[in-house]
């Protein structure tokens, strides 16, 4: 390949994007709901999941949107 030629990018590369957004939108809200002391009647609400899964998803994405940032 010459150098003008763009090179394609990964679909891990997207599913990255993906993930840090939606993870970014789930944390925000269970920040949400841990200052603003929204009351949830599920189980085991009170270790507060949604922080965690956003954590763990804008984790994820972030490595993946890295490892995926040059096309191949």
């Amino acid at each position: 390949m010459s150098d003008g030629e763009k090179k394609m990018k990964p679909i891990w590369y997207f599913v990255g994007l993906i993930l840090l957004a939606m993870g970014g939108v789930v944390f925000l809200s269970g920040l949400y709901t841990l200052i603003f002391r929204v009351q949830h009647k599920t189980a085991l609400a009170e270790l507060h999941p949604d922080l965690w899964w956003g954590a763990i998803m804008v984790i994820v994405g972030i490595i993946f949107f890295l490892k995926n940032k040059t096309g191949r």
